[in-house]
């Protein structure tokens, strides 16, 4: 009874839930008129609509002119975008009070029509309504007023910034290619390194800042000290260590705790980075522009680890670890170097912006110094692109579709390799920029998905008990997919999204879609989810007790007790999904007349899946067939195995599973051999030679028919002489079985036991013969004779013999042949 414990728990929650609001409802509905005012007046001075109109003036006067800077446009988006959460949430005010006094305004009935009267406490009642309710709806209607407006002014401030992106990446600058630039670039660089090493010098030579470093100094050896041993020898211990652990272990659990242990490849070396970072910030001899550059350090230092992990994982050197890529030692020792090479030129972008920020580097010196990073950069990832076109594509591909999709991703990269260093070239340096250093970092991601993905799957695999199957199920294949969704925003983010513009994406999916005066978000989504889910589980705990405890206590049997079963499951879906609907605050009837007007075609599209299903639920009702039936419908005859909703499973005695369309056994005519009980007659056909004693035979054959144990007693067996046939007379043996199941088996029994009493008896089972009756047996001997008599032939003129006119032959069953002379080709048949 556990079960319908549960049931009954949960039935008992959904009702509880249910009922909160309603009764709620029922609490504030004689308030009607004082009450949803004050409620509607009070929501709405919670928004300071004045604050808002100053706010929007404001981003309407930065918008109109265009002179604030990006920055300060995000700032105000920002502000927009909170005004903005609170207007949606101001569309919902009043909500429960507006149905209710919708309702009231329903039960009066419908207005009367043009020129017609209803009574007079009606009418002034439902003008007293019409006049709460629109009260009740203003709020919402500012509110909503007010949402457009910062809702337009969000995506003109989005257009605004997107425009000066444009503009800035597609404007042509000087050529780095042009000498007389390449001094002011160097210049520039020499510059800042000199100030930066007299910044140094000059903290050194104050006394105070010598006094701190020497004060300081044991922490800043300790510092550097581990540091140092960290940097170095982190790395190389995580690998000896994890090497250890894989030998150690076996099975799946090895590659899981591999890849867990390999992120201490990155981990233990940027502890070391940040502890030289304190060390170098204990010394007291860091300025203004000397701690600029030290704070770059851990993001720098980061970039570089994460690129050599990167590369050690995807490009491994020893070959206890998987490869993403098929390539032997010395491709993958290339790829690791050229991965190490794009996060080393990756990571020196920041410092060089921060020193042209500081220093304020021209356009001239800024487009020399990053067009080596680009051309590097460039040159490395055509190397890569080169290895990943080389993926698959013989005879022997194993995976043809993923290796499709790297040669196709590797034609891309090696154009981007090719376009950007040109475009830098030209002058395009910002453009240049936006595509080769995006296209690097990308293929990093797409490194870090495939290691993820892998992961994933090695942790199910493990799971499941180290099953390799479980590799190619389903589960896996989803849980990869789930993490390459993840790395979409990522992705944008990398190629020049901003976060407000994810943020926005983020709100629109939040806020959902309002079809009619309904607004269906996310949230009513997962409400209906889990309540759908609640009910489903419930109506199959409700079969299952019924189908395991109930119903087998009880007489009905086994096709009454299915029927039971399946109508229990179809009952509860539907209510489950029309209580989850409810619950989820979904209201339908704004999608009645979308409705209407499909249903036309729907119907006409769905008719037969219609009349399956209706006659599905008919044969559930009427049970003319049930499982375990056997059956013969449309020239197929076997046992029913199962009846769903669109149709029926026959197993063939061949053991074939036919499927029968359910609309075919209510239309048309079925024969069900075990409907009301397993009885059924057989009729066996037996046929003796003339001249036996009739009698005899019909006395032999109701004594087999009698002592079979499957044969029936009451009714009988019972012979019948049915007559004279060409060969035989023919006699019937007709016995009814107590199951028919056994028919066949039956049939042969009582076949095997009429030939051997007929043989004992001596009465003969005769076969058809067929004699052969020649009409002109002369033409035989004619044709025999032709040979000679054609050497002399007789004259024309010669008299014939008479012949004798050949005896008339009594007719008798057989066949008669005409044998005539061969014609030659094309000789009169006359």
């Amino acid at each position: 009874m556990r079960p319908l414990h549960l049931l009954a728990a949960l039935i008992v929650m959904a009702a509880l839930a249910l009922a909160a609001p309603q009764g709620a409802l029922a609490q504030i509905a004689p308030a009607a008129s004082s009450t949803g005012g004050a409620a509607g007046s009070q929501r709405a001075e919670g928004i300071d609509y004045a604050a808002w109109e100053a706010t929007a003036k404001r981003a309407e006067e930065a918008i109109g002119t265009g002179r604030a800077s990006n920055a300060a446009m995000e700032q105000l988006r920002a502000e927009l975008v909170g005004w903005r959460s609170q207007f949606l949430a101001g569309q919902g005010v009043n909500s429960a009070r507006i149905a209710t006094v919708r309702e009231q305004i329903a039960a009066l009935g419908p207005a009367p029509a043009e020129g017609a009267t209803e009574p007079a406490e009606i009418a002034a009642r439902r003008a007293e309504l019409t006049t709460q309710l629109e009260e009740l709806r203003a709020p919402a209607f500012k509110a909503e007023e007010a949402y457009r407006r910062a809702d337009g002014l969000i995506g003109e401030i989005d257009g605004l910034i997107r425009a000066r992106q444009a503009s800035e990446l597609l404007q042509l600058g000087p050529s780095p290619l042009n000498p007389a630039h390449w001094m002011q670039g160097w210049e520039k660089l020499s510059g800042s390194l000199r100030a930066l090493a007299n910044a140094v010098a000059t903290d050194w030579r104050n006394d105070l800042r010598r006094a701190e470093f020497r004060n300081n100094l044991p922490v800043v050896v300790l510092f550097v000290l581990f540091g140092l041993v960290l940097l170095l020898r982190g790395r190389r211990w995580t690998v000896r260590f994890t090497s250890w652990l894989y030998e150690r272990n076996a099975g799946h659990s090895r590659q899981v705790l591999a890849s867990l242990m390999s992120l201490s490849q990155v981990i233990l070396p940027f502890i070391g980075l940040m502890a030289l970072v304190q060390a170098a910030r204990q010394t007291g001899l860091l300025g203004l522009r000397a701690s600029q550059m030290v704070d770059l350090i851990p993001g720098f230092g980061l970039t570089i680890l994460i690129a050599a992990w990167l590369a050690g994982r995807v490009f491994p050197r020893y070959e206890t670890t998987r490869p993403v890529l098929e390539l032997d030692a010395a491709q993958r020792a290339q790829a690791r170097f050229a991965v190490v090479g794009l996060g080393l030129l990756t990571a020196l972008r920041q410092p060089l912006a921060e020193m042209a920020a500081f220093d304020s580097y021209g356009p001239e010196a800024l487009a020399v110094l990053r067009f080596p990073l680009l051309v590097a950069a460039g040159l490395l990832l055509f190397r890569l692109a080169r290895m990943m076109t080389a993926q698959g594509g013989g005879e022997e591909d194993l995976r043809p579709y993923r290796n499709s999709i790297l040669r196709q991703l590797g034609r891309a990269v090696m154009g981007v390799s090719v376009i950007g260093p040109v475009l830098a070239a030209v002058g395009y340096s910002q453009a240049a920029d936006f595509i080769v250093f995006p296209t690097a970092i990308t293929m990093g991601l797409l490194g870090v998905v495939a290691l993820l993905q892998r992961f994933v799957t090695d942790l199910y695999v493990l799971a499941m008990g180290g099953n390799e199957e479980a590799r190619e199920t389903l589960p896996p294949i989803l849980l990869g997919f789930a993490v390459a969704m993840t790395a979409v925003p990522v992705a944008a983010l990398i190629w020049g999204a901003r976060p407000a513009d994810l943020t926005e994406i983020w709100a629109r999916f939040t806020e959902g879609v309002v079809i009619g005066d309904t607004r269906i978000s996310p949230s009513n989504f997962i409400a209906f989810a889990v309540i759908f889910g609640i009910g489903y589980t419930a109506t199959r705990l409700l079969q299952g007790a019924l189908r395991n405890s109930v119903l087998p206590k009880t007489r009905i049997d086994a096709g009454g007790q299915n029927a039971m079963v399946v109508g229990t499951g179809y009952v509860g879906v539907v209510l489950a999904a029309v209580v989850a609907i409810t619950a989820a605050g979904i209201d339908l009837s704004s999608l009645a007349i979308v409705a209407g007007a499909l249903s036309v075609g729907i119907g006409f599209g769905l008719q037969n899946i219609v009349s399956n299903f209706v006659s599905g639920i008919i044969l559930l009702i009427e049970r003319p067939v049930t499982e375990g039936d056997w059956i013969e419908v449309g020239g197929v005859m076997g046992t029913v195995r199962n009846i769903s909703v669109r149709s029926t499973r026959i197993e063939t005695f061949d053991r074939t599973d036919v499927i029968v369309p359910n609309a075919d056994l209510i239309s048309g005519a079925v024969t069900n051999w075990t409907k009301s009980s397993t009885m059924g007659r057989i009729i066996l056909k037996v046929g003796v030679a003339y001249g036996t004693d009739t009698r005899r035979v019909e006395q032999i054959l109701r004594e087999v028919g009698e002592a079979h144990p499957l044969v029936m007693v009451n009714p009988a067996p019972s012979v019948v002489f049915q007559g004279f046939g060409a060969d035989a007379l023919d006699f019937e043996l007709r016995v009814v079985l107590s199951d028919i199941n056994y028919g066949l088996s039956v049939r042969t029994e009582l076949n095997h036991e009429i030939a051997r009493r007929f043989a004992e008896e001596g009465i003969e089972i005769p076969f058809a013969q067929r004699d052969i009756w020649l009409r002109n047996p002369e033409a035989l001997s004619g044709r025999a004779a032709a040979g000679p008599a054609s050497a002399a032939p007789a004259a024309p003129d010669a008299p014939q013999a008479p012949q004798p006119p050949a005896e008339p032959k009594p007719r008798q069953a057989g066949h008669d042949i005409d044998l005539e002379e061969p014609r030659a080709e094309g000789e009169d048949p006359r």
